[in-house]
């Protein structure tokens, strides 16, 4: 117990750091008069379904792309009238290929992006987190940092995001050296208060200090 005292004070006093050198990071941005914006400080989003749906697929069209590509896609879909499950389900193939191709395999991403969007009309608000996240996982193209994503930014769920940042920080720092994606979610979920709001801004962090440190290993 000691030890997961002493990691648990850890991980906290590095979120406090980062925190107080980058401030709140406003994630997940949603869309606003026609733009993209953070909202730095508030946890309360999404404040709509369609707000829910523009993160739920915003996990997804950011696989193998840069933010700003998944920005043009998002905007694509919202300006066409088209960012809703039930749209995209109603869009032919190739019209929702055109408007998604910014963010890259724009073909693959638009088939997975009708599979998704079933699968948000199907989902159980009122299941646990992790049937909820099995849930997404059955999704073919939705990893667990997707899936993870997904229920965190859009479902407002405790379930802890790991990507390339995390595991970044954790070898810069000697923090944690994990085999899995499943070993470094374990370990932030085992020594973190289950708090939304706390999973969200930390990750948030990690990424915007992964983003400055890019020489740092991993």
């Amino acid at each position: 117990m000691t030890g997961a005292r002493n990691s648990g004070k850890k991980l906290y006093g590095i979120y406090e750091s980062l925190l107080s050198e980058f401030g709140s990071q406003g994630w997940w941005p949603t869309i606003a008069d026609g733009e993209m914006a953070y909202h730095p400080g508030d946890y309360s989003f999404p404040h709509t379904e369609e707000q829910r749906f523009e993160i739920i697929s915003g996990a997804l069209l950011t696989q193998n792309t840069n933010w700003k590509n998944v920005e043009k896609a998002l905007l694509n879909l919202h300006g066409s009238g088209n960012l809703s499950p039930e749209r995209i389900l109603s869009l032919p193939l190739s019209e929702l290929e055109t408007l998604i191709r910014p963010a890259g395999y724009f073909r693959q991403k638009a088939r997975r992006l009708k599979s998704l969007s079933e699968a948000c009309l199907k989902a159980d608000e009122g299941a646990t987190t992790e049937d909820l996240r099995s849930h997404f996982l059955s999704i073919n193209g939705v990893g667990p940092e997707t899936a993870d994503s997904i229920l965190l930014y859009a479902y407002g769920r405790p379930s802890f995001v790991i990507d390339a940042y995390t595991r970044r920080m954790c070898a810069s720092l000697n923090l944690f050296h994990g085999k899995s994606y499943g070993d470094y979610r374990n370990f932030f979920q085992s020594n973190l208060p289950p708090e939304p709001e706390l999973f969200n801004e930390f990750h948030a962090l990690m990424v915007e200090w992964g983003k400055r440190n890019q020489k740092k290993p991993i």
